[in-house]
């Protein structure tokens, strides 16, 4: 069916523009509104498991992203107070023999680029900047997105995907202000030749300790790595790229063996960020309107999943919308009905996974003969379900 009218996506991040071109592909047009005056990724590492190569692959993504990905030997644990491994499981071939796709780290800036470069060449989508949306409406023949600035932009659907702080969540599900963890993160990096080689580990390596961990891995193909101090405060209640307090992450570190106080103690900038999320809920649509990433299922960050269940998220949309032939109320009930369970078990278990990285005293010392044991699918293992992914090609 002939689509006249663009599909509006709010943001630009790195739902936005997975979204976008993966509707863009399909002949679709769309128009990306981001709110910022340019395109660009805040932040620093993230962990890709197997089940987001899985969509790379779907999107021939692949090469592109293996050009700025790292893929470290290993995923482990160890304990923050004693110094002990908790467990470690190998990837690289051991993944791929596993799951069927390796398991990686990448820049954030890294993979925003690769996907901003994959729309940027497809004729079919527009890219906008300095587009703020205030509010939209729909009825029977499209929707209208109505800007800061006063303009009013036609289309024949919203996908919401701004963010935590969704405008489009507020106006569809409407459940106030996310969920704050009491969880802050510290995020720096450190190039290579700054950090001494008794400290430098080609893993993902996470100290876990009651109620703070630190986990850093490579980047860039071993060119930098990437630190993120995870620690218990009620000082804040929201906050995203502001400068930490490194007397308080002192602090809550002090009883750190003395490789992880070493290294944090090579950082003099640190940029902090409140951990949020929200309930699981499994209707985000309305009409012509969906919600996409962390604007329908925010989750903390402990499986490193927040990107990766966007991407999936595109996809299967796209999926969706392919089979409805242009319904996009139907697109986008189907959409979430594949999606929302598996979302919310994401959401769920990475809260249940802060508790386990977070432990003390004896839930502490059963999570280390548990993991160190092999017993109870060995925690990383009991993830099976969410790195296998979905098969895109047999959704619907």
């Amino acid at each position: 069916m002939p689509h006249p009218s663009p599909v509006i996506v709010a943001g630009g991040g790195i739902g936005g523009l997975a979204a976008a071109f993966v509707l863009g592909r399909q002949g679709l047009p769309v128009t990306v509104l981001e709110q910022s005056q340019a395109f660009g990724e805040i932040g620093a590492g993230i962990q890709l498991g197997p089940n987001i190569f899985r969509m790379f692959g779907h999107l021939g993504l692949t090469d592109a992203i293996h050009q700025v990905a790292y893929f470290p030997p290993g995923l482990g644990m160890n304990d923050v107070r004693t110094g002990e491994r908790v467990v470690r499981v190998p990837l690289g071939e051991t993944a791929v023999a596993t799951y069927g796709f390796p398991y990686g780290v990448i820049y954030r800036a890294d993979l925003h680029q690769v996907l901003l470069d994959a729309c940027r060449g497809l004729p079919t989508v527009t890219l906008r900047t300095g587009a703020r949306i205030e509010r939209f409406t729909q009825d029977a023949a499209g929707v209208q997105v109505h800007l800061a600035d006063g303009e009013a932009i036609e289309g024949a659907a919203l996908v919401g995907a701004d963010g935590l702080w969704s405008r489009a969540r507020e106006a569809i599900v409407g459940d106030g202000k996310p969920r704050v963890s009491g969880h802050v993160a510290y995020r720096a990096v450190l190039r290579r030749e700054d950090v001494p080689p008794h400290l430098w580990s080609d893993d993902v390596l996470l100290w876990g300790g009651e109620k703070t961990h630190l986990v850093h891995y490579p980047l860039r193909r071993g060119e930098l790595f990437n630190l993120v101090a995870v620690f218990h405060s009620n000082r804040y209640d929201e906050g995203w790229n502001t400068f930490g307090d490194t007397a308080e992450l002192t602090e809550r570190f002090a009883q750190a063996v003395a490789p992880v106080r070493e290294l944090l103690g090579k950082i003099e900038t640190w940029k902090m960020w409140v951990l949020c999320d929200r309930e699981p809920v499994a209707d985000w649509s309305r009409g012509r309107v969906t919600l996409l990433g962390d604007a329908a299922h925010p989750m903390l960050q402990y499986l490193a999943q927040g990107a990766g269940q966007a991407i999936e998220d595109a996809v299967v949309l796209g999926q969706a919308i392919r089979h409805t032939a242009g319904d996009w109320p139907a697109a986008f009930r189907l959409y979430q009905q594949a999606r929302y369970l598996r979302t919310g078990r994401v959401q769920l278990t990475a809260r249940f996974y802060g508790d386990i990285y977070h432990a003390g005293g004896v839930a502490r010392e059963l999570r280390n003969r548990m993991f160190q044991g092999g017993q109870e699918s060995a925690g990383f293992a009991g993830l099976k379900w969410m790195y296998e992914g979905i098969d895109p090609d047999h959704l619907f």
